[in-house]
C-alpha cells in the first residue's frame, strides 16, 4: 500500500476539484461550455438562501470560471435538463444521472411529523397540491391556491411550504426552477427530468452506492471514507463495505496520508497532480473542497467554522467568511458583504493565516475584491478595521 505524503495529497484535491488549471482569460466569453465544466468537476453545487454577498451556489463558479454572466449560468443550471435540484447534499444540484441513484432515498422517506399533522387537520390536503400543480403547471408557495398562513419570512413553513418540500423529498415533485429572489418553483417529475434519467434501471442500494462513491472519488480525487460518504450524505458506516469492493476491483486505490492517521484512504485512479497551482480565488463556506471542515483542516491546516447562526458578540471572524485560496494553500479569510444599495463591497474583516507573508497576501486579496465587486456590481472595495490583514489590505486596495 502507497504512502502519500500530506501535500501530494492536498496538490489530489485542488487538481480534482479544478484548482490546477487557470481561469479563462478575461477576454474569453463564458458560456454553457465553461458553465458544464465547473459542474463535471465539483459534481454537486450545494444551495443556501443567504445573500450577504452572493447565493451559495454562484460562488464555486466564480472561484473556477471567474466573471460570467449570472442570468445565463440560471438558466442553464435549472432549465437545461442537465442537471437537477433535490436532497442531495443537503439542497443541492448535480446532474440527472443522479437521479436513478438516489432513488433509494427518495423512496425511503418517512411521514414527517408536520405532515402528519396538516394531514389530520386538511385531510387530503397532498393529493390537492399534487392535484393543482399536475392540471395547472409548475407552483411556489406563493401561487397554490391554499398555501396556508404565513410563519415568519420567506413564509416559515405554512402547510403549502411542508406539503411542497416533503413532496419534493420523497420525489413527487421536483423544483422547476428558481425565481431572481430564489423562491422554489415546483412541477411534476415527467415535466423536469429527462426520461433518460426518469427512466433509466434503478441499481440495487449496494451498487447505487458503489456508483455515488465512484462520483464522490473523481470529484475529490482522494479522501476517507468519511469524506466520500458525506459528498452525497451517505452513512460511514453504510458505505465502507462498497468501498472495499470498489478496491478489490481496482476502481480505487486505498493509499494512506502521513499525517491523516491510520484511517484508510481512497484515491481514484485517474487523480493525479496537475503541475502548477495558479489559483487566486475566494471560496464559498459550500464549495465542495472546504465543506467538510475536517477535510479542510487536514488538507490545509485550516480550522474553518461558519459563524452565521453564533451571537455577534461571539463571532471570532464575522458573519460571512471565505477563504482565501492563493496557489495550494488557504492563506487569509474575509468577511464579506455587499452593500447593493451603495456600490460597495464592504470587508467586514480580514485575517491571515499563520506564517504568510501579510505584504503579498494583501496585494493579491486586493486584486481578487476588485475582480469579485465589479462581477457583483458593488465595485468600491471599502475595507473596515478588523484583523490583522486589515491594515495593509486597506492599503493594497487604496
Amino acid at each position: 500500500m502507497r504512502t502519500l505524503s500530506a501535500r501530494h495529497a492536498r496538490r489530489i484535491a485542488l487538481t480534482a476539484m479544478g484548482f490546477g488549471r487557470e481561469r479563462p482569460a478575461r477576454d474569453v466569453r463564458r458560456d454553457v461550455r465553461h458553465f458544464r465544466r465547473v459542474v463535471d468537476t465539483v459534481d454537486i453545487v450545494q444551495l443556501d438562501s443567504v445573500n450577504v454577498l452572493a447565493r451559495a451556489h454562484e460562488l464555486p463558479f466564480w472561484s473556477r470560471i471567474g466573471p460570467h454572466d449570472r442570468a445565463a449560468r440560471d438558466r442553464w443550471l435549472w432549465r437545461s435538463g442537465a442537471q437537477y435540484e433535490g436532497w442531495i447534499h443537503v439542497a443541492s444540484l448535480s446532474s440527472v444521472d443522479v437521479w436513478p441513484l438516489l432513488h433509494h432515498r427518495r423512496a425511503e422517506t418517512p411521514v414527517w411529523k408536520q405532515i402528519r399533522e396538516v394531514e389530520e387537520s386538511h385531510p387530503g390536503y397532498l393529493d390537492a397540491v399534487l392535484a393543482e400543480i399536475g392540471m395547472h403547471g409548475p407552483r411556489s408557495i406563493r401561487s397554490l391556491d391554499d398555501p396556508g398562513e404565513r410563519t415568519g419570512p420567506w413564509w416559515g413553513m405554512p402547510k403549502g411550504r411542508l406539503a411542497l418540500d416533503y413532496l419534493a423529498t420523497r420525489g413527487d415533485l421536483v423544483i422547476h426552477h428558481r425565481t431572481p429572489t430564489f423562491v422554489a418553483v415546483y412541477d411534476l417529475p415527467e415535466r423536469v427530468i429527462p426520461p433518460s434519467a426518469r427512466e433509466a434501471e434503478v441499481p440495487p442500494l449496494e451498487q447505487a452506492r458503489e456508483q455515488l462513491l465512484l462520483r464522490a472519488a473523481a470529484a475529490h480525487g482522494i479522501g476517507t471514507a468519511a469524506d466520500l460518504a458525506d459528498h452525497h450524505r451517505l452513512v460511514t458506516r453504510d458505505v465502507r463495505p462498497a468501498l472495499a469492493r470498489l478496491v478489490a476491483g481496482g476502481l480505487l486505490e486505498e493509499v494512506r496520508v502521513r499525517g491523516w492517521g491510520d484511517e484508510p484512504v481512497y484515491r481514484h485512479p485517474e487523480a493525479g497532480a496537475a503541475r502548477s497551482y495558479p489559483a487566486r480565488t475566494l471560496l464559498s463556506p459550500f464549495d465542495p473542497l472546504v465543506w467538510r471542515r475536517e477535510r479542510a483542516l487536514r488538507l490545509f491546516d485550516f480550522h474553518y467554522r461558519i459563524e452565521i447562526y453564533v451571537p455577534e458578540p461571539k463571532r471570532v471572524y464575522g458573519y460571512y467568511v471565505l477563504p482565501f485560496l492563493l496557489g495550494e494553500d488557504v492563506v487569509a479569510r474575509v468577511d464579506l458583504k455587499a452593500d447593493r444599495q451603495s456600490g460597495r463591497l464592504l470587508v467586514r474583516s480580514a485575517f491571515a493565516e499563520d506564517g504568510v507573508d501579510r505584504a503579498h497576501v494583501a496585494r493579491e486579496l486586493a486584486a481578487e475584491l476588485a475582480d469579485l465587486g465589479a462581477w457583483l456590481e458593488v465595485p468600491e472595495v471599502v475595507v473596515e478595521n478588523r484583523g490583522d490583514l486589515a491594515s495593509p489590505l486597506a492599503a493594497a486596495v487604496g
